[in-house]
């Protein structure tokens, strides 16, 4: 059954990702009976995995210290290439992409044909430079790219590593490391390729490494050297002659696997995951460390998981494909009709009068081949006359217009303000990286997000806390109202303690002063943080810093620290704390580690006064029920409350209690404990029996709340794009708890959603059956398979693990798993591996018509990045992986609003409605000589000379609507903003699609009939007063050629809704050129200039054709018969059905006239200190804490300890000669203990807690078991008596 969301429970056992357990093997044993996870879908973008897997079925060897041997091989070196081309393959391999596509091809033939004198009508010149140009201009804009990724792969290989060679250390580039070199690395280094750890500086071969450019978590992971290589150490005598062989695995993608052996001094040693350190990890905490290189370049697992560049085309250019193909089809009718028609005048008028209009000399004599073979040659030749001569129906100048305006449209986002990311040093704008997808900015329907680094700043921050029923962390003024915290709000001063640290910030002075006060539950709240993590001390430069598993462990010892419990030192079998200045040893009897399964760690330790005492923290689903009978319910459902309000505001909770145990007991648990230990059949079952034994019936102290902040605007940029239609994915690496924790905090989740559910199941059958009844329980909500149709019953969201991932992604299963995502307002994928991010987004790209779009900052998420249609880069915390392969880069996750809503619908608008026009004016050009070929006797005769030609789209109309298509705007970037409904039309393609294209077929088709017909028929059958005809073909001409200029002016000027003065320049100026030039052409140059042009017989016809009152009847009467039409439909359907933008920008007409230019705020969700209750019950447990399994045993076998007698860490104060002075410390607490001596803190009274004792079923809870169905939801009461009883007694 599919699990929804429950307070008490909401998720099941996830997968821990522990390293592999060491086998004893004699001889390597490879698993390549499958291939690498998840790699079976058959994409054309997933065609590189053929050549991986053959890859993996290859068994690597490679001697240390020795190249001879390893270059028989010829492994790949360790060159990173993101780069498409060099000076040798850039002119091949750029023209060869150029002519994919179809346009290019057309032009290409289209110039051949114009070589042939005998078809030709129009110079070859007219294509081949405009041609030329194109091509040109777009390697220019090729080459400037690819030199961009030149430079970043070169910053990358050119990164300092040293390696040993011939007994020394050589500093040398990340490029020339080669397979089998031995590398020493120094702390907080990034690791060039993919290692096997031999030594390190750390006792027993540990090393420390943070892993968030592959699985996006900052927590520390540590991994282990091989047993036979770590007594080397840091001797370079030793390092220089290793030469142990290695056979492993053969390059894959497996970022939790690594199976191979050691063969050295005639011993075989297993080699695990355990002891590898990939490309990408940062090496934490480990002064140095050696590592024997085995992958290095592209077969690195890192670059594995980065899938491979693709050329990315946007939807627009495959619908021009389509379009072309049409035209081009329309073309090549209009092309037959009139060689068609051409045989039948000839055959009934031509033949006749051939001693006046004789045939071509290149023509067969009719008296030898027959008239009906000469006619028949005449048609043919005149079909690629006509193609020659209509071929402007495409333009080439179309594919011109298109990059310059997606280069100037790339130019907004650069030099964007309102984009750019002030952060000091790394202060960073937004950068468009490519130039061709800025249109699909305005399609987008589905964003797939990263969670750490994207959503998140992977910064916690201990932020409330609930001990004994009372909730601490609000600022309540003197009324007893709580007040909102903000940057003015007076800061809780601990300079008092030596411990202190800057960053932390704190401002409910009751807690402080319940602390000073020694307040029994208070004190036993900070012991627990103090003393129950896994947490490991460091000096650095004199101070004190804190080495943790996860973030959310040093965000409460930090805290523990800064009110005065502060953790200085452990050794396996005790920690010392500094507990108000004294100092005390608590000696460690037992860790109960953390893991995905238990949710909550324990510790046993011996207090100094000799009591056994367990602290425990976790999950309040955990915790609960295994607290007293003797708990009062008063305290149980006041915490249980206040971790409901903390929920509420998106913090991330953890309960606290602890339990005495008396000796005997303890000394008889310790010894079953010893058992199970030793037990090899069933050892982690019997462990977690032992431990569900120990940690019940305990005491309840509190609760902690902490942040995960998030960046700034990261609520209210979902809250928008959700508006806009966009569904929204989070894609992450992190625990379920963690990832759903972040959801609501940042609205993609919420609390009025009907259906959450969790898809957690572990083998095919299980998800199955999961898949199935999830579909039966949203379909009370929905209708049809994919499309959702929303029926007013509450929105639906999802949550799936990696595992369960797995199977949702094979093709049985792939369907129905992405009917019912799709069907969602919101999904959720954790503990995803790099490969399974990609899998995903390409599920989605390749089933469902929308533009999708992929966003992150590390290594981790680059595949899917490449993936999606369009990839955004955050520049953030985890390298610049991402930002390198990504479309788009912008500075936080909340300029993806801006990015989206403005930009990229402004660049879809201004595409658009350039197209349309553009299509629109070609079409009315072009037409005008297939409707006079019906006057010249189909000779394919132009209407128009070679300059009109030339110049038409070069000069009259070029840049008017390229300034309409680089300024339009139907709306201002703040209205875009404030309403997202106005993203819609793009994503339906409501501006540009087969229905407008038509209609811009037609409309030019009826603009070439009005233009050509009514100067034809003023002029046809005129004369002047002196006998001669008004009329002659250059007449008409001049008059067909300035009523086409002056109607589509007008026409542009009509569909231009933002003006400019470029505009206005652009629009009246091209007008202006127009006539002047044909002043200068036609009236100023002499008649000998204009015979050698070939236009001899138009000297003098704009004067003449001025001078009649005919010219100017036709220029008026095309203008009412094409425009009037025109604006009174546009004045009919605003004034009938105005559209959403329509509205809007009259509404801002209207202000402007008024000139009451108010700003309206914008709706801000904020993450308020405090937020109103809803009257519906939170059902989704606050529990998140992304810690793994793993410390607790190495600490407690002293695998992450130096020496014994160093590990203690003394007060903070140290004299010149490297002591630490006790009594300083001691002085600086006594005096903040009597400074606040006398400030009155009453205690609770015993009314409010110490009721009867009371059992756990007074308050029905769930039990333990992960599964609850939707009937197990606890159904809780309202506590608002029972938590005004204890802000009253407090």
């Amino acid at each position: 059954m599919p699990r929804q969301v429950n307070r008490d429970s909401y998720y099941d056992a996830t997968t821990s990702y522990s390293p592999v357990a060491r086998e004893e093997i004699a001889e390597p044993i490879f698993d390549y009976s499958e291939p690498p996870q998840n790699v079976k879908i058959a994409k054309k973008s997933w065609k590189f995995w053929q050549k991986g897997e053959a890859e993996i079925a290859k068994e690597r060897r490679l001697r240390a210290n020795d190249q001879e041997y390893n270059k028989q091989f010829k492994y790949a070196n360790n060159i990173i290439k993101t780069s498409k081309y060099n000076l040798i393959t850039f002119i091949p391999r750029n023209l060869f992409e150029q002519f994919t596509r179809l346009a290019n091809i057309y032009f290409l033939i289209l110039l051949v044909l114009q070589f042939i004198p005998q078809i030709s009508s129009v110079s070859w010149k007219s294509t081949f430079f405009p041609l030329v140009i194109v091509l040109a201009f777009t390697a220019i804009k090729d080459a400037y790219d690819d030199v961009q990724r030149h430079i970043s792969d070169r910053s990358v290989n050119n990164r300092k590593c040293h390696i040993v060679r011939n007994g020394q250390l050589k500093e040398e580039t990340w490029s020339k490391v080669q397979v089998g070199d031995m590398i020493r690395m120094s702390s907080n280094q990034f690791v060039a390729a993919d290692l096997i750890l031999l030594s390190t500086s750390e006792p027993h071969g540990i090393a420390y490494i943070e892993t968030k450019e592959l699985d996006g978590e900052t927590n520390l992971k540590t991994k282990s050297a091989l047993e036979e290589t770590k007594s080397m150490e840091d001797r370079l005598d030793s390092i220089s002659r290793f030469n142990g062989e290695i056979i492993c695995e053969g390059p894959n993608n497996k970022l939790d696997k690594f199976q191979g052996q050691l063969n050295w001094n005639q011993r075989t040693t297993p080699i695990t995951n355990d002891s590898i350190l990939l490309r990408g990890c940062i090496l934490k905490n480990t002064r140095w460390c050696y590592g024997l290189v085995i992958f290095t370049g592209p077969e690195t697992k890192l670059m594995m998981n980065s899938g491979k560049s693709q050329f990315k085309r946007t939807g627009l250019d495959k619908f021009l494909n389509i379009l072309i193909l049409g035209i081009v089809v329309f073309l090549l009718a209009m092309c037959l009709i009139c060689s068609i028609l051409c045989g039948v005048w000839e055959w009934e008028i031509g033949r006749f009068f051939t001693g006046y209009l004789p045939w071509e000399t290149f023509v067969p004599r009719a008296e030898k081949a027959g008239v009906a073979a000469s006619i028949t040659v005449i048609s043919i030749l005149n079909f690629f006359s006509y193609i020659i001569l209509l071929n402007t129906v495409v333009p080439i100048s179309l594919y011109v217009s298109v990059e310059v305006l997606r280069f100037v449209h790339s130019m907004w986002i650069n030099y964007d303000r309102k984009m750019y990311f002030e952060n000091g040093e790394h202060s960073v704008g937004a950068q468009a990286r490519t130039t061709t997808l800025n249109e699909e900015l305005g399609q987008v329907q589905y964003i797939f997000s990263d969670k750490t680094g994207t959503l998140t700043q992977n910064i916690m921050t201990f932020n409330k806390a609930t001990i004994n029923g009372v909730s601490y962390g609000d600022v309540r003024d003197s009324r007893g109202n709580i007040v909102e915290i903000n940057e003015n709000s007076p800061q809780v001063l601990f300079s008092s303690n030596p411990y202190f640290e800057d960053s932390f910030k704190w401002f409910d002075k009751t807690l402080k002063t319940a602390t000073q006060r020694n307040v029994p539950e208070v004190r036993q709240f900070w012991l627990t943080l103090a003393l129950c993590h896994t947490v490991m001390p460091e000096r650095d430069q004199g101070n004190l810093r804190y080495q943790a598993q996860s973030p959310d462990e040093a965000a409460l010892t930090s805290a523990a620290r800064n009110f005065g419990f502060v953790f200085l030192s452990r050794t396996p079998n005790s920690i010392t704390i500094l507990d108000n200045g004294n100092e005390v040893t608590y000696e460690l009897l037992s860790i109960l580690d953390f893991n995905n399964d238990r949710k909550r760690m324990s510790v046993i330790l011996r207090t100094p006064e000799g009591a056994i005492r367990l602290y425990c923290k976790g999950a309040d689903m955990m915790i609960m029920p295994r607290l007293s009978p003797r708990t009062p319910s008063s305290l149980r459902d006041a915490t249980i409350s206040h971790m409901d309000e903390f929920a509420a505001i998106g913090l991330r909770t953890l309960v606290l209690a602890y339990r005495d145990i008396e000796e005997g007991y303890f000394q008889d648990w310790l010894r079953r404990q010893k058992e199970a230990a030793l037990d090899l059949n069933n050892r982690e079952q019997r462990l977690d029996q032992v431990y569900d034994e120990m940690e019940s019936d305990l005491t309840l102290i509190g609760a902690t709340a902490i942040e995960d902040k998030l960046q700034d605007g990261v609520p209210q940029t979902i809250a928008r794009l959700k508006r806009a239609n966009i569904k929204i994915w989070v894609l992450t690496g992190d625990k379920t708890e963690t990832a759903i924790n972040i959801a609501y905090s940042c609205n993609l989740l919420s609390d009025d959603m009907r259906h959450t559910v969790v898809i957690d199941g572990t083998n095919e059958e299980e998800v199955e059956v999961q898949l199935k009844e999830t579909r039966l329980l949203f379909s009370g909500a929905y209708i049809d398979n994919i499309t959702p149709v929303l029926k007013g019953r509450g929105k639906v969201a999802m949550v799936v693990n990696g595992d369960s991932l797995r199977f949702c992604l094979e093709k049985r299963l792939e369907r129905t798993f992405l009917e019912l995502t799709c069907a969602c307002d919101a999904v959720i994928c954790c503990r995803v591996t790099p490969l399974q991010k990609a899998e995903v987004v390409e599920l989605v790209k390749s089933n469902m018509k929308a533009v999708t779009l992929a966003i992150g900052d590390g290594a981790n998420d680059v595949s899917m990045i490449k993936t999606a249609h369009i990839g955004v880069g955050i520049s953030g915390q985890e390298g610049m992986q991402a930002v390198l392969s990504s479309d788009y880069s912008i500075g936080q996750f909340k300029y993806l609003e801006r990015l989206l809503l403005v930009h990229g619908r402004w660049s879809y608008l201004r595409m658009s409605k350039f197209l349309r026009y553009f299509f629109y004016k070609n079409f009315a050009f072009t037409l005008t000589h297939f409707w006079f070929a019906f006057f010249c006797g189909y000779s394919a005769q132009s209407i128009f000379d070679d300059r009109s030609i030339a110049s038409y789209n070069l000069l009259f109309t070029s840049l008017p609507v390229l300034a309409m298509g680089a300024f339009d705007q139907d709306v201002d970037d703040h209205y875009s903003v404030k309403f997202p409904r106005l993203y819609l039309p793009g994503q339906f393609n409501h501006f540009f699609n087969m229905r407008l294209f038509i209609f811009s077929l037609l409309h030019g088709i009826f603009s070439s009939l009005v233009v050509f017909f009514i100067p034809f028929g003023a002029f046809s059958m005129e004369m002047a007063a002196n006998g001669k005809d008004v009329g002659d073909l250059a007449v008409l001409e001049f008059t067909t050629f300035t009523a086409l200029i002056i109607v589509v002016s007008a026409q542009m000027a009509l569909d231009t809704a933002y003006w400019t003065w470029l505009n206005h320049a652009f629009l009246w100026g091209s007008i202006a050129i127009y006539f002047g030039l044909s002043f200068i052409l036609y009236e100023a140059l002499s008649s000998s200039l204009l015979s050698k042009m070939g236009s001899s017989m138009s000297q003098g016809v704009v004067i003449r054709c001025m001078q009649t009152p005919h010219f100017w009847f036709s220029i008026l009467l095309v203008c009412i018969i094409l425009l009037l039409p025109v604006i009174l439909s546009r004045f009919f359907w605003f004034d009938v059905r105005p559209s959403f933008a329509d509205r809007l920008r009259c509404k801002a007409r209207l202000r402007a006239r008024m000139a009451r230019k108010t700003s309206i705020p914008s709706p801000v969700i904020l993450r308020s200190n405090r937020m109103r209750r809803s009257q519906k019950e939170v059902i989704r447990s606050s529990y998140a804490f992304s810690h793994s399994e793993g410390f607790g045993d190495l600490i407690v076998r002293g695998q992450l300890f130096n020496d014994m007698p160093s590990t203690h860490l003394s007060p903070i104060r140290e004299h010149s000669n490297g002591s630490f002075d006790e009594r300083s410390t001691e002085r600086s607490f006594s005096s903040t203990t009597s400074s606040v001596a006398d400030h009155s803190l009453p205690p609770p009274p015993p009314s409010a807690f110490q009721s009867p004792a009371s059992s756990i079923a007074d308050r029905p809870l769930p039990p333990v078991p992960f599964r609850p169905s939707h009937s197990q939801r606890s159904q809780r009461s309202d506590m608002s008596e029972s938590r005004q009883q204890v802000e009253t007694a407090v």
